[in-house]
This record gives C-alpha cells, structure tokens and sequence, in this order.
C-alpha cells in the first residue's frame, strides 16, 4: 500500500498599513472559490484562475482603494505566492515547471512558471488602455511580479496577439493556472526525487 500523500493546502494572514489579507489554497482542489478584494474584474480573474487550475482558492482583502489599487493587487499576488510555497513544501516529487498556451477567441496568450527558488518575473500583456473594467491595467505585472516574489519562481507570461484588452488579460490568467496546474503536477516516476540536480530548492 502507497503512503498517504501530504494534502497540499495552507493558509496566511498578510497584514501591513495598506492591505489586510486572507487567504486560503488547497493545490489538489475541486475548483472551489470565494474572491473579494474589492476590485470586480481583479476578483473575475482570481476567480478565473482558480477554476481554470482546479485549485480552492478562498482571498480576502481588504486595502486602501481610496488612495490607488496598487498596495492590493501587489499584496494579493505576494500573499497568493507565498500560499503556493507554503503549500508545495519541499516540491519532491513535482514537475517544477509548466507552461500553457491559451486561446480567447482572437487573442493567444502564453505563460510558463518554475518554482525554482529563484523570483523572475517578465510580463507582456499588450494592453492599451489604461482601464479594462474597474481594473488599473499596468497593475497586472504588479500581481505576476509579486506572485513571483511570493513563490520564490519564474513566470514569465505574454500575450502573443489579440484585440480585446479584456480577452489580452482573461488569457494570461488561464494560461497562467493551467501553467501553475502543470507545474505542480505530481509524478509517479519522481515520486521520492527532488526536482533539481542542486540538492535545494
């Protein structure tokens, strides 16, 4: 008989002058979500990402929206980051890295990530207005690059082509969890090895 499999899950609480933040994350989930940071496109796309990546996903912020969106949507990609590092703990056993390449309609956009320990970040969206829905626009490279802080990973993300600034960043969300979902895929063959030839992650 195999040995039961540690439930990859974790919880944090992030709290700092700006933002106060919840947050919850079962890696072997069933698309389970509740989102509130009380920006509604930001929750769309938090809400996108954990269906599209079969995560439960709970997140609660709370941040000063009064003085600009930045301090949230920075904070909840650092915290949504750590939760994934918390959660794959020692990453035995893990591919480690994934991408995915997701079409919207007229638009193709690619993301691919690696938990390797070290924090890149390079972000393409091709957005040309400042707003898309009640979402700031240059404010999706703060949530990559603070996810990627978080994590302590690569993600690199790019939207390829398309016209709808809306379907630019709906795609990149996508092909962002079912780049996390690969990443974190456990396989039977490297059940007891560690992803990397440096002994550390």
């Amino acid at each position: 008989m195999k040995p039961a499999q540690r439930a990859r899950k974790a919880r944090l609480e992030r709290r700092t002058r700006e933002t106060d933040i919840a947050i919850s994350l079962a890696i072997d989930g069933r698309s389970r979500y509740r989102v509130s940071t009380g920006i509604r496109f930001f929750d769309h796309m938090l809400e996108l990402f954990a269906h599209h990546g079969g995560f439960d996903l709970e997140i609660v912020a709370k941040g000063d929206l009064d003085v600009d969106q930045h301090h949230t949507v920075e904070d909840v990609g650092i915290a949504l980051g750590q939760v994934f590092r918390e959660a794959l703990g020692s990453k035995r056993g893990i591919l480690r890295a994934g991408y995915f390449l997701m079409p919207m309609d007229e638009t193709l956009a690619l993301a691919a990530v690696d938990f390797s320990g070290r924090t890149a970040a390079v972000i393409d969206t091709k957005v040309k207005t400042r707003w898309v829905g009640d979402l700031q626009s240059e404010l999706v490279f703060d949530f990559f690059e603070g996810f990627a802080r978080g994590a302590q990973a690569n993600v690199h993300v790019k939207t390829l082509y398309g016209r709808s600034n809306h379907h630019k960043i709906e795609a990149i969300f996508k092909a962002f969890a079912r780049a996390i979902r690969a990443a974190c895929w456990r396989d039977p063959q490297m059940a007891r090895l560690l992803p990397t030839t440096k002994g550390l992650l």
